[in-house]
């Protein structure tokens, strides 16, 4: 014990001179101890591997048999799937207290620095649970631990000067490895406040009834904007960027943004003359070329229109300004659907026109209503072999289907007819034959036999 053979003396050597880095050394009695205190935890990580296989399926029976939903249910699943880690920290707590107890405190500060470590990795994996944002959350918890680490062993003012002299000058802006650390992580904090905060907003926003649907999606954007904007100015404040320093690099960015990005900056204007002209709001059915949906959302560079066969189509926000759109259902969600048929000449027109108008309002999708939105049905032409019609009706829900009841009404249509005896025509060619170029044809065909 009290000498040490060559290879553990170059041991001690060499991790010597890398801990004077942090103002540590280590002597004979650290070694011993150091291995005292680690196979103390690794008995401690093998004991809660263990007692974790017996409890935790009982506590995720039980855990399903409680009746909560949400937030709630999310942390109780966290702390499950981490139940090996809170035994741990718990053995790993006593077996400090035995080791003080037994012998001097300065022979468990190796257990005592990895169970501080445990408990603090535990906390922040909990706490970083409330950031959805899954980078994020992984983001803030991989910074956190790593102070918590440094405090732990003592060596954070020193790292931190370490990364404070790690920095590179030019034209009187200086920049450390400290200001960028910094810099991630207080810009990703206030980014995701500024979301968290603009999401918030625009909820509220929502409840407005007075205010229309697209002044209501661009406050959302705006207040976005200035969040987001205002987060950045303050981050960088904070870790002592001076702006003055930046006015030729900014320059530079607004040259390239004009020369580079005109068509981003172009449907970014266009996305803002959408919703002040108010041309077009989510819930919307457009039609712009042989695209045909409703809109789903309006972003800042595009506009999302879902299509009745699942799929979405994004659409910049400069093809709205510049093509032609149909809106149809921008002044009120009603829209009409025509359908045209013939029957023959031998049914009553008055009893046809009545049936059709009936067998559309039986349709539930169908507004019943009189004026404007009423539905009717018109003679349009006497034809070679039938009675033209039109039928026009109402409907306040073209979300769900034009082609599927324009498909209904037209099969409602046909059980009346069939049910009144009313023929639907098809055309009829009567062929008049000359005598003599019927026996001519009659000839020829003989004759080829």
């Amino acid at each position: 014990m009290n000498e040490l053979n060559p290879l553990l003396e170059e041991i001690v050597k060499a991790l010597n001179g890398f801990l004077r880095i942090f103002g540590l050394s280590l002597t004979q009695g650290h070694l011993f101890w150091g291995a005292v205190q680690l196979a103390a935890a690794v008995a401690c990580y093998l004991l809660a591997k263990f007692l974790a296989s017996k409890i935790e399926p009982r506590l995720e029976t039980r855990l399903r048999a409680m009746s909560i939903k949400g937030g709630r249910l999310r942390m109780a699943a966290v702390a499950l799937r981490r139940t090996r880690w809170v035994i741990f920290v718990f053995l790993a707590w006593i077996a400090v207290w035995i080791l003080k107890v037994g012998t001097w405190d300065s022979r468990s500060f190796l257990l005592t620095a990895i169970a501080s470590l445990a408990t603090s990795w535990l906390i922040i994996s909990f706490a970083s649970r409330l950031i959805r944002n899954k980078t994020l959350s992984r983001l803030v918890a991989l910074a956190g631990w790593a102070v918590v680490a440094l405090y732990t062993l003592g060596v954070l003012q020193q790292t931190v000067t370490l990364f404070d002299e790690l920095a590179i000058e030019m034209s009187g802006f200086r920049l450390s490895l400290l200001m960028v650390v910094q810099g991630v992580v207080l810009l990703s904090i206030l980014f995701w406040a500024a979301m968290v905060l603009s999401r918030l907003l625009e909820k509220q926003f929502q409840t407005f009834d007075d205010v229309s649907p697209a002044m209501r999606v661009l406050v959302g954007k705006i207040s976005r904007f200035v969040l987001l904007t205002m987060a950045g100015v303050i981050g960088l404040s904070m870790i002592g960027i001076d702006f003055s320093a930046l006015t030729l690099v900014s320059g530079a960015i607004g040259l390239g943004i004009g020369f580079g990005l005109q068509k981003v900056v172009s449907n970014l204007i266009s996305g803002v003359i959408l919703l002040l002209d108010r041309s077009i709001k989510p819930g919307d059915v457009i039609s712009v070329g042989n695209t045909f949906g409703w809109i789903t959302s309006l972003n800042a560079r595009y506009v999302s229109v879902t299509a009745r066969d699942g799929r979405e189509y994004l659409i910049p926000n400069e093809d709205l300004i510049t093509q032609r759109v149909e809106n149809w259902s921008f002044n009120d969600p009603y829209i009409r659907i025509e359908i045209q048929f013939g029957v023959s000449y031998n049914a009553d027109p008055h009893l046809v026109r009545k049936i059709v108008v009936e067998a559309a309002l039986a349709h539930p999708r169908t507004i019943r209503a009189t004026g404007e939105y009423q539905t009717v049905c018109h003679v349009v032409g006497f034809g070679e072999s039938s009675i033209d019609f039109t039928l026009r009706f109402w409907i306040s829900d073209p979300t769900n289907g034009i082609t599927n009841i324009r498909g209904d009404v037209f099969l409602a249509v046909w059980d009346a007819f069939k049910e009144h005896n009313i023929e639907i025509p098809y055309p009829h060619r009567h062929l008049i034959m000359d005598p003599s170029l019927k026996a001519d044809l009659q000839k020829a065909g003989s004759t080829a036999l």
